[in-house]
């Protein structure tokens, strides 16, 4: 085994980079160009070959917006709060309300309220994954497709995110939504108990 192969524990720092990237729906190219790593240490880390050491994962855990202890998989204290740190991307905040990095994500997302040109929508972009929202506050711009959609406080939509899709605040006052999202194929189960019977 070569001098930067890893066994052990630390070996699944790889697949938990690369799941969080492809979460995020960013390429190697751009997770390089926000951590200044270069391109192959990337590669070599994501698949194993290259042993994952402080100065390589502090930025790579500050682009993902996750702690190092969840990075590394660090054992659980026992200490069932979490302690989420508010995320700040194209002017809206992102507050993380899981710590796994597999399975469904959750996220408080807060947009400002802003001047919004008329007629102007919101920037759209795909990824892969699927997402719901559900609007706790304020009103929200929903661009998805060819589709304007305002959705109100209450409110909930859910889509692929292979569609165009981009959000924005349609209001005077601040909008906060909640966004579940999955990987690729996987949905929200939903159970209700019927009623009568």
């Amino acid at each position: 085994m070569a001098d930067d192969e890893i066994p052990g524990v630390l070996s699944a720092v790889g697949p938990r980079l690369r799941a969080l990237r492809r979460e995020r729906g960013a390429t190697l190219a751009e997770l390089s160009e926000t951590t200044g790593i270069s391109l192959s240490t990337l590669s070599r880390l994501e698949s194993g070959k290259r042993k994952p050491t402080l100065e390589l994962l502090l930025p790579l855990a500050k682009a993902h917006g996750v702690q190092l202890d969840e990075l590394v998989g660090a054992p659980a204290t026992g200490d069932p709060r979490i302690h989420p740190r508010p995320i700040t991307r194209h002017g809206q905040t992102f507050v993380p309300l899981t710590r796994h990095l597999g399975g469904l994500h959750a996220y408080k997302q807060i947009i400002p309220a802003g001047k919004k040109a008329a007629g102007v929508r919101p920037e759209q972009g795909t990824h892969e994954g699927y997402e719901w929202l559900y609007v706790l506050s304020g009103r929200l711009h929903l661009a998805l497709g060819e589709h304007d959609l305002v959705l109100t406080a209450g409110e909930a939509a859910e889509f692929d995110t292979r569609t165009p899709h981009g959000f924005a605040n349609a209001g005077e006052h601040p909008v906060e939504f909640l966004s579940l999202f999955g990987a690729q194929g996987e949905r929200m189960h939903v159970r209700a108990r019927p009623t009568g019977a």
